[in-house]
């Protein structure tokens, strides 16, 4: 039988559709459990191992590695994790991803789920048209679920036996008889697979094909493996490329626990394997890995989670030695200035999780407000200082975090854009809208702390001077909104915006609304006096006027918190 352009047609469009059913049940269960998700990424701690249980457990349910490492360079870069937090969570992620590998062999294979397709999708497309709740959802996963298994079945009809094509066959096994160097080709060509395809899981799926009608050697197709598990960070490596010193360590981190996993296992392979097989004749009671090419699935992914569990268990002991070789010949910024260390560098390629990137997004407003907030402080040093080189050092500072949040906006703004192109929850959508109108008032807040410190530039150039009173009230007013600030930066560093209250926010807002009221009394009955310089009095008023805006724009920032606006 010859195998031509259109059975290569017929392989690509298989895998084509294997891998649509696993970005369909990806994206749904994030969609499904996306708050959970947030909650677990956001309480990570240093601890190693409860980060490699959260890798594992995320990655098992999106069923990507690549977007769980991804994700996590991305929150290196935020400044959200640390390399040595990223450790045990990009471990974790290689365990995770062993998953899929189950999924399909057993079901793929020993029980050939793709017979059923038909039933599933009974099942999930009337799901569909459910918008109540999360059963569209359901049904969305449903369907990859499906998809995923036809696509396989797909394949696996695509792939010729050994009969059919003895040629190629004979062909393919003179690169088997070279003992490591065999070993090492294939590894170089499960690399290159998972690069193409980008996915290891895809790239897991077609070797097991391979194996099920007889093509691979279980040698053979474990080196394959191995190398599938180097080609799957090449994924972070590229998102990490506009990425800060950290980030690009925590990249390379996956890319060294992988390689070093693979030399120590490829030298050690066929004894290994040998040991692997008596303990799975033990635990599941196949008869032979070796020769039988449906067990021989069933070995390969019992292989691949053997390999990343035990690799993760020895290297994650070895972190900072890791960390260190990961950082060789990565340079640090010097000589950063306020704008270097507070932007912010989204990375793109996020893996289309946008219910994911909200905690970034979050934690990035986080740091929006906690900016503006210094602008305050700022200011109120300037009112109470009178050396003029310190009130031009003040005023610097103040317009340089202006720029810094004209930046962040901008930068927020857009990446929430591209993030709103794709499908998500009404959950995340309202987040999305929250964290745009909280960035919204933010940047509006720096502007007016902007013009002031111009106001008070003037003010000093023409000699013009507070009353010691007029002082007074403006510090009164000035605490009262370092506390409004507090109170809006605790709001903000939630992580689940629904858990928030305004109340005490409201209770400042009033008490600043109250106080500038009786500060506008004071002044106009005092405006012709002659004690009353009528110059200082403008400034004084218009000083005054301005810090009951920054009041109303606080609280609509913890009314966007809450979805009130």
């Amino acid at each position: 039988m010859s195998f031509g352009i259109f059975d290569i047609i017929q392989i690509f469009g298989a895998v084509c559709l294997f891998i649509y059913g696993m970005k369909l049940m990806s994206e749904a269960v994030q969609r499904v459990a996306g708050s959970q998700l947030r909650n677990i990424l956001s309480n990570i701690t240093s601890n190693k191992w409860l980060g490699f249980l959260t890798g594992f457990m995320i990655t098992g349910i999106i069923q990507s590695s690549s977007a769980t490492t991804v994700m996590v360079v991305s929150f290196v870069n935020a400044g959200l994790l640390t390399v040595t937090e990223s450790v045990g969570i990009i471990m974790g992620a290689n365990v995770g991803t062993t998953v899929t590998g189950w999924l399909v062999s057993l079901l793929g294979f020993k029980v050939t789920l793709s017979d059923h397709v038909v039933s599933i999708f009974g099942i999930g497309v009337p799901m569909l048209f459910i918008q109540r709740g999360r059963w569209k959802y359901w049904g969305e996963f449903i369907m990859g679920f499906g998809l995923l298994f036809l696509g396989l079945g797909f394949l696996r009809e695509a792939v010729p036996g050994i009969n059919e094509n003895s040629l190629l066959f004979e062909w393919l096994k003179n690169f088997t008889q070279h003992g490591i160097y065999s070993r090492l080709f294939f590894v170089l060509v499960g690399t290159i697979i998972t690069i193409l395809v980008q996915s290891s899981s895809v790239a897991m799926a077609i070797t097991l094909t391979m194996c099920a009608q007889g093509w691979l050697p279980l040698d053979v197709a474990a080196s394959i493996v191995l190398g599938e598990n180097i080609g799957t960070t090449t994924t972070a490596l590229i998102a990490s490329i506009i990425a800060n010193k950290e980030a690009k360590i925590s990249a390379r981190l996956h890319s060294w626990f992988n390689i070093i996993g693979v030399f120590w296992m490829v030298l050690v392979l066929p004894w290994f394997l040998t040991l692997l097989s008596t303990t799975i004749n033990f635990v599941f009671g196949v008869e032979d890995i070796f020769r039988n090419p449906v067990d021989m699935t069933i070995g390969l992914s019992a292989f691949h989670t053997a390999f990343n569990l035990i690799n993760a268990l020895i290297l994650i002991n070895f972190s900072p030695w890791l960390i260190k070789i990961a950082g060789l010949g990565l340079v640090g910024a010097e000589n950063r200035g306020i704008k270097d260390d507070l932007k912010i560098k989204f990375l793109n390629n996020i893996g289309g999780m946008p219910e994911m990137a909200t905690i970034q997004l979050q934690k990035e407003t986080e740091k929006y407000g906690v900016i503006v907030s210094r602008m305050g402080e700022n200011f109120q040093n300037l009112i109470n200082t009178t050396d003029r080189k310190k009130q031009q050092k003040i005023i610097k500072k103040i317009k340089e975090y202006e720029e810094v949040s004209d930046i962040l906006e901008i930068d927020i703004t857009e990446h929430i854009t591209k993030l709103t192109k794709g499908e998500m929850t009404s959950q995340t959508s309202l987040i999305f809208r929250n964290i745009l109108n909280i960035c919204n008032d933010l940047e509006r807040i720096a502007d007016i702390y902007y013009q002031l410190s111009i106001i008070i530039e003037k003010k000093n150039e023409e000699d013009i001077y507070f009353l010691p009173e007029q002082r007074e009230k403006i510090n009164e007013l000035n605490h009262l909104i370092d506390t409004a600030f507090k109170i809006m930066c605790k709001n903000l560093s939630s992580a689940d915006y629904r858990t928030v209250s305004k109340l005490p926010a409201q209770e400042l807002e009033n008490q600043i609304k109250a106080l500038k009221d009786d500060m506008r009394e004071e002044h106009q009955n005092r405006l012709g006096s002659q004690d009353y310089n009528v110059k200082s009095a403008m400034v004084y008023n218009n000083v005054f006027s301005s810090l009951e805006r920054i009041g109303d724009h606080i609280i609509n920032v913890s009314e966007a918190i809450t979805g009130e606006i």
